[in-house]
């Protein structure tokens, strides 16, 4: 069957778009998630069209080969990890930008379209695209999609499903569908764009984006807030809040992430405060927003900064790289759980206690505008032989995080989606009847089960 199957794969491609090289195959097999255990794809296809998909697509369908569709491999929660028999497919080559229009603020774009390039080609029109992982200059739309990603400007703008206008589709018998419209309202049917938006790729595999842009601002304000102590820090964002001013950043850091960034870029956050808390405002009223923050936040008891251009892009970079600077393994385990706002200042105060408690070490960072935090829980100068209770103590500390941000209505994944890792606790979120509804909806639209088995659900 597998040589059946490959004839019939090559034939409907060109040279080079299919590989079976080991090399290859090891390199597209897992995305940054945890790894639960490797499995090598069957062969990995670049698909270079939307009828490169199709065809990729109906052919698995006739020899049930699972699927695994994948943008750029940047995903944190294994939902672009191969499956056992399974062909990797790459849309990293549909990259192109189809149409931008300015004056109805959209764009349609191929899913291998990288985050950043997008933005690039709205700039010079004076617009943008709003969700921005700390992966925009490496990710690609579609995978954006397919986890629903966020960011940092996700306080004000919103995540992904929050910027897409329509999709076009591959479901699982090959055909193609358009769903959503090109306009920004429009209630016509069940939305089966936002069904799509954060699937990963286990209902059908995007192949076209319609997106809506925003306007670039022309005035930005960044604000550096550093505490005495991070409670102190997440309770500063809830009284800009209660200022009513929405700021486009809302970013927290904790002394444990301060530390790792001067170490690796030789800042000197540590020295100005144990905490930070990181808020740009944006827009013709950017500046007014900025004063009603300043003296908010240093009513509260924050050292509160007016940070240069140069600094206040510094700080903006670093944020973006304090989480994810190294892999998850045995003996570093993070997480992307999401609580009410007002809940931020007790569930840090929990974290810190569960580091204590087990005895483990904790770095935080949050997009605190909208109660997403990044707990990290780990050990340094482990010794797997002398301390075999090392990697039991740090999942302990995670499923109790886990479990504690649910009891406060939270959720186990602000952004980066399920995929495979998180399936363990899915079911603590989601209970039945919602997971038997969840599972006949992957039942109609991928009834041979072809579609990243294994994922999301």
């Amino acid at each position: 069957m597998t040589h059946g199957f490959l004839q019939e794969l090559a034939d409907g491609l060109e040279v080079g778009q299919l590989s079976q090289d080991r090399g290859v195959l090891l390199a597209y097999s897992a995305d940054q998630g945890p790894l639960l255990e490797r499995h090598l794809p069957v062969a990995v296809v670049w698909a270079e069209s939307v009828e490169d998909v199709q065809h990729v697509v109906r052919s698995c369908a006739r020899f049930a080969v699972p699927v695994v569709a994948r943008g750029a491999g940047t995903g944190v929660s294994g939902g672009a990890h191969a499956t056992p028999g399974c062909i990797v497919l790459s849309l990293e080559r549909m990259n192109r930008i189809l149409d931008l229009s300015p004056d109805d603020e959209t764009a349609v774009v191929e899913p291998g379209v990288i985050n950043a390039d997008l933005n690039a080609a709205a700039a010079g029109h004076g617009l943008m695209y709003a969700p921005d992982p700390a992966s925009y200059k490496i990710s690609t739309i579609g995978g954006n999609v397919a986890t629903n990603a966020g960011g940092l400007r996700c306080a004000k703008y919103g995540v992904t499903r929050d910027s897409v206008l329509a999709l076009y589709v591959v479901l699982a018998d090959g055909s193609l569908i358009h769903t959503g419209h090109q306009t920004f309202k429009g209630v016509a049917g069940y939305d089966l764009t936002a069904l799509m938006v954060g699937s990963e790729g286990t209902l059908g595999i995007v192949v076209g984006v319609t997106v809506r842009l925003k306007y670039l601002p022309s005035v930005v304000r960044t604000m550096a807030a550093f505490y005495g102590d991070f409670r102190s820090a997440a309770a500063g964002v809830l009284a800009v809040g209660r200022a009513r001013v929405q700021p486009a950043i809302m970013e927290l850091l904790d002394s444990g992430t301060l530390e790792q960034l001067d170490k690796l870029h030789g800042s000197d956050l540590q020295k100005r405060g144990r905490s930070l808390l990181l808020i740009q405002t944006d827009g013709f009223g950017a500046d007014a927003e900025a004063d009603v923050v300043r003296r908010v936040l240093a009513d509260g008891g924050a050292t509160v900064t007016t940070e240069a251009s140069a600094e206040a892009e510094m700080l903006v970079e670093l944020r973006r790289s304090s989480r994810g600077v190294e892999m998850d393994d045995e003996f570093r385990v993070g997480e992307d759980i999401a609580v009410p706002r007002s809940r931020l200042v007790d569930f840090v105060a929990e974290l810190e206690a569960m580091a204590s408690r087990f005895q483990v070490r904790l770095k935080v960072v949050a997009h605190a505008g909208d109660g997403n935090l990044h707990p990290t829980f780990w050990m340094e100068r482990v010794d797997p032989v002398t301390d075999e209770h090392a990697r039991l103590r740090l999942n302990a500390a995670l499923d109790e995080s886990i479990r504690v941000g649910l009891e406060m209505g939270g959720t186990i994944t602000g952004e980066h989606g399920i995929g495979q890792y998180k399936l363990r606790w899915l079911g603590q979120e989601q209970p039945e009847p919602v997971r038997t509804l969840q599972r006949r909806i992957k039942e109609l639209l991928d009834p041979a089960g072809i579609l990243n088995p294994g994922k999301a659900i």
